[in-house]
């Protein structure tokens, strides 16, 4: 340890420490803009110039390396000269729009110009000005002229994102942040850049002029969208949500939130939300109130045999709630295998805490469309890959995680199972070695034996076996114990359904929904699927309970209240369940729910990823084309589905059929044509392309979008065939 005096007092700091690092220990500020403790040191703003004793000048603290029995000084009057000649630099080209400016009122540039610049500036020259940028939907780059030249973005991209979407043109004054030639920033974490900015050069393009910081009450709440459990700040002006920002949790989401978890809050305030009760008759949507919807509701279901399907982004006790209708339910909407029921020994779940994704030394990733799938646990593994984390991938695809990868095998969706055990070699030797089961392992046909075989190798080599939770409950689901001997097939056998929270475009296999007696569905938003509609809050608009992959409880309250008649889902469930005449429904609180659910019990005992699933035989290639299925990042779930800004994103474009040269050769297709695809009795018309990553025999078709929704299920034999003009016509 090195021992450094700062303004007097004393800090022992480890060798390699910068003098900003001293200082942070010391509790001491130092005024800065482009340093930031997750990002590389640039030292290119100034503004933490220190006195350092015998040093000739001052030194940014920020790259000043900490020598034993060094003195400094932050606020002598050489320090603060020198910050102050910085700030009067910094101004000299400022808009000075602070007025006009979205930064206003929580703008580094604003609060330290009023401790460290000068009431007027001595420059009479006319100021530069940058032109706006278009950057894409999410962020707004249309005042550049404020841009003070951090290279935050820049370094939050290369390093964080892993993609250089943004970088530096130009020399002294004519220096600006710029995006590639006709290109726009387009990855999953864009949006923090929002936050990095210490200026209004970079702004939230949805939020943009909507209100001012001071005019926002904050909310804490919970993500409701993958199964991370992201820590969000919830902003509100006049009951409506005006934007979302990180809430720092080094454990969990550290300071960042995927673009996903930031822009959803769009759908909250859509002209789609349904906000009355509907009921259908003769065809035709009428409006009622909720005596008349639920007395129907009760009437209807009173003396059938119905199932409930949940979605795995409602609250626990919703799920809780909804398992006690005295129906089979379940809500493990997009998977297809359910043989592994009853034979595992408790909850599937990471299988270790999120923080410790950090300290892996080796990791095989089977089955994981994982940027897309889960955005910060991918920017977890993308850091440990920097410090010498050996990542292996078995997939279908072959995408770019934007991260050093060791080794992969790209295969089939027929050969997962059979090629898991080929990863024996490169997870030994390790000491600490993962195998991370993802979304589409979990949704696969086989997945209670891809599940026994990662677990075979995970004893084998000695690492640790673990899920990537697709939902905000996915684990959730389990405590509040829903899901249905037989899984959803079994479930939606009945001929009436109640649906909580979810669309067709949520299961596996839409079809499934088709000619039902009755289907009650409770909703945020407005739908076609249904005969009876009942309004219900989102996330923000009601409490509740999210389980996280990694088990951590994480309970929230209401941002807003609710819009229109919407009313929790909790309380809905609890006055359906009374009046269906069943016991266990006189809760009067949302916490007494979550108590009757937990029952005491600790979470963490419930979890367990160890399976006594027994294959059979080794499963041979099924005939034909097969398909390989993700679920697009921003159709994922209804929210999301209806967020306009996301919408617009490169992400959410009309899904392709992508296949390689040699698939496109034998179809007799070129790239760019429209193509006919059927997968059972269901078709769809969408544009080919070219992607030589793919294995043959296949076609990548995303699921999860009207597009490709006829298709039926995730996985299965499809047939391609070229339209020609006649077919056209």
């Amino acid at each position: 340890m090195l021992k450094v005096e700062i303004d007097g007092r004393e800090v022992e700091v480890p060798h390699g420490a910068t003098v900003m690092d001293a200082t942070h220990k010391l509790g001491i500020y130092v005024p800065h803009f482009c340093y930031h403790k997750k990002l590389s040191i640039a030292a290119n703003c100034r503004m933490c110039l220190v006195e350092i004793e015998k040093a000739p000048k001052p030194m940014p603290a920020c790259a000043t390396p900490v020598t034993d029995g060094m003195k400094v000084k932050t606020a002598s009057a050489l320090a603060k000269t020198a910050q102050n000649g910085v700030m009067e630099f910094l101004l000299i080209n400022h808009p000075l729009d602070c007025p006009i400016c979205d930064q206003g009122g929580e703008c580094q540039l604003q609060d330290l110009a009023v401790g460290y610049g000068a009431s007027a500036s001595r420059y009479q020259e006319e100021k530069r000005v940058v032109l706006h940028k278009d950057i894409g939907p999410l962020v707004a780059a249309e005042e550049m002229s404020r841009c003070i030249q951090c290279t935050r973005c820049v370094r939050f991209g290369q390093e964080v994102a892993g993609v250089m979407e943004l970088g530096m043109i130009g020399r002294g004054e004519r220096s600006e942040i710029v995006a590639f030639v006709g290109k726009t920033v387009d990855s999953e974490l864009s949006g923090n850049i929002i936050d990095l900015c210490p200026v209004g050069a970079l702004t939230s393009r949805p939020f943009r002029y909507n209100a001012r910081t001071w005019e926002l009450a904050r909310r804490r709440s919970v993500s409701p969208h993958d199964g991370l459990g992201a820590n969000l700040v919830v902003q509100v002006k006049h009951n409506r949500v005006m934007r979302v920002l990180p809430l720092e949790n080094e454990e969990v989401n550290e300071c960042w939130l995927s673009d996903k978890d930031r822009f959803s809050y769009d759908a909250l305030n859509s002209e789609e939300r349904l906000t009355k009760p509907m009921v259908k008759r003769s065809g035709r949507w009428e409006e009622t109130d909720w005596q008349e919807a639920l007395g129907f509701v009760v009437s209807s279901l009173k003396n059938e045999q119905f199932g409930v399907l949940a979605s795995p982004h409602a609250t626990l006790e919703e799920l809780f709630l909804a398992g006690r209708l005295g129906a089979p339910a379940d809500f493990r909407l997009r998977h297809s295998d359910f043989t592994g029921d009853g034979k595992r020994a408790g909850i599937p779940w990471l299988g270790m805490p999120v923080a410790d994704i950090g300290k892996l030394d080796r990791v095989l990733v089977v089955g994981s469309f994982l940027r897309k799938d889960h955005p910060l646990l991918a920017q977890r593994l993308r850091q440990a890959a920097k410090r010498g984390l050996q990542v292996h991938v078995l997939h279908s695809v072959d995408d770019d995680w934007l991260m050093s990868v060791k080794s992969k095998r790209i295969v089939a969706p027929s050969e997962i199972l059979n090629s898991i055990s080929s990863f024996s070699e490169v997870l030994k030797g390790g000491n600490n070695a993962a195998i991370l089961l993802g979304n589409f392992a979990q949704q696969h046909p086989q997945a209670a034996a891809i599940h026994a075989a990662a677990q075979a190798l995970a004893e084998a080599t000695g690492a640790r076996l673990g899920f990537l939770g697709e939902a905000a409950n996915s684990v959730g689901g389990y405590v509040a114990g829903l899901p249905a001997a037989g899984g959803v097939p079994e479930v939606s056998r009945r001929k009436s359904l109640l649906l909580l929270g979810l669309d067709d475009l949520d299961l596996a296999n839409p079809d499934l929904l088709k000619e039902k007696q009755l289907i009650v569905n409770l909703t945020s938003f407005k739908s076609e699927l249904g005969d009876v509609l009942l309004p219900i809050a989102p996330f923000t608009e009601t409490a509740g309970t999210f389980v996280s992959t990694e088990g951590r409880v994480q309970g929230f309250h209401a941002a807003v209240r609710p819009l229109g008649e919407a009313r929790p889902a909790w309380k809905v469930l609890r006055v359906l369940g009374a009046m269906l005449g069943l016991p266990g429904f006189d809760y009067e609180t949302i916490e007494q729910v979550r108590q009757a659910c937990l029952a005491g019990r600790d979470v963490q005992g419930l979890l367990s990823n160890q399976t006594g699933f027994q294959a059979q035989e080794r499963q041979t290639v099924p005939p034909g084309i097969q398909r390989i299925a993700d679920v697009p990042i921003y159709f994922a779930d209804p929210l999301a589905r209806r967020s306009a800004p996301l919408q617009k994103t490169r992400d959410a474009q009309v899904p392709r059929a992508w296949m390689n040269a040699k698939m496109l050769a034998q179809s007799k297709i070129a790239a760019g044509e429209e193509i006919r695809i059927k997968q059972e009795k269901g078709e769809a018309i969408l544009v080919s392309a070219l992607d030589d990553r793919l294995p043959d025999g296949c076609v990548r078709i995303a699921a999860g979008h009207p597009a490709t929704a006829a298709l039926g299920p995730l996985f299965g034999a499809l047939t391609v065939e070229k339209i020609t003009s006649r077919q056209a016509a």
